[in-house]
């Protein structure tokens, strides 16, 4: 059952921003509506997104008429452009700012960073990210559908902010042990050259790796913020934030800034963490915190914390004479030697 609406807006013909005839309908939330269609967005969190966008942009100047805004078809269409967009503006936009204002580019002078690597990152990423756009909808259109746990108001839970802040943990804790399975799970060896392999190519990653996956990859390690609305209760402006978050965190840790604070180190996996995994292969699985690589026995401590990071070794190659400091990175063996430690998958 959908909780009820407080208003609903019904337009006389085709809105637009200009001229459309908006009537706005107050109703008591104990009285029911002859129709509860129009209500389905009181437990759904995408049509905070899909409402903007269907009124400054969808329904006056896309679609005619007779596609009525609760229209399935439409939704989905509607979801499929909205979820691609925000999710090449969130990794583009992000990932500049990292790139540019984080991320030291002398890691691209490491033996291990490729030739052309960030424009092969963004161009895989931009491959991948519509493909893994197709079953993500299916999710937000569920959720637009009212099938998910996420509310409106604070007030809707007894608990108030206390909530959700709770959910804000539970989200948390959740997701990062959901992702330590199933990136474990990717890096079995019937499963990861299928899917996992093409993003660790990138082994001394820039911020632009963090979304470049195969579509499988990208869709399977995104699936508990997805499912986690449908069995948790979940406020949906939280829930649009931590979407947010998810991205910045993915792209922080992909950025080469290894800096952790001191009493931290033990307890989050930063940068420094996941580039070993990219690094050493089967290490540092977890997405936010060392919790489930302590259990599971793959816990690292970071090698650039300990001076033999990939800056480590750039500044050793540099002060042997093996690397001059305005050229990139002889690839591949020096002198006979491999010029950094890095486990072959």
């Amino acid at each position: 059952m959908h909780r009820p609406c407080r208003s609903v807006l019904i337009y006389a013909g085709r809105r637009r921003r200009r001229s459309g005839l908006a009537v706005i309908i107050h109703f008591n939330a104990s009285v029911p509506l002859a129709s509860d269609s129009i209500c389905t967005g009181s437990s759904r969190a995408m049509d905070l997104v899909l409402n903007v966008a269907d009124y400054h942009l969808l329904t006056p100047y896309v679609y005619p008429a007779s596609w009525a805004e609760e229209g399935a078809l439409r939704q989905i269409l509607s979801l499929l452009v909205l979820t691609n967009l925000g999710a090449m503006v969130l990794y583009l936009g992000l990932g500049a700012i990292s790139y540019y204002f984080v991320f030291d580019h002398m890691l691209m002078k490491h033996p291990h960073f490729l030739e052309n690597q960030v424009r092969r990152e963004i161009k895989y990423a931009l491959t991948s990210l519509p493909w893994i756009s197709i079953p993500t909808v299916a999710l937000f259109f569920a959720e637009v559908r009212g099938y998910s746990k996420l509310y409106d108001n604070v007030s809707d839970y007894s608990m108030g902010w206390p909530m959700v802040f709770l959910s804000m943990v539970s989200f948390l804790l959740f997701t990062d042990g959901s992702i330590y399975w199933i990136h474990r799970f990717l890096h079995h060896k019937l499963i990861y050259k299928l899917f996992h392999k093409p993003h660790h190519v990138w082994k001394v990653a820039s911020p632009f790796a963090s979304h470049a996956f195969h579509p499988v990859d990208g869709f399977l390690q995104g699936l508990p913020y997805h499912i986690y609305p449908f069995l948790f209760p979940l406020h949906k402006v939280l829930y649009l934030a931590l979407y947010v978050f998810v991205n910045i965190w993915t792209i922080s840790i992909h950025d080469g800034d290894y800096r952790v604070p001191g009493p931290l180190v033990e307890v989050i996996n930063g940068a420094a963490h996941h580039t070993d995994h990219h690094l050493f292969f089967d290490y540092n699985y977890g997405q936010y915190f060392t919790l489930w690589d302590r259990l599971g026995g793959s816990y690292r401590h970071p090698s650039a914390l300990t001076g033999n990071g990939p800056l480590d070794l750039i500044r050793r190659l540099i002060a042997e004479g093996k690397l001059r400091p305005d050229k990139a990175a002889v690839r591949g063996p020096l002198n006979g030697r491999t010029v950094a430690a890095c486990k072959e998958e």
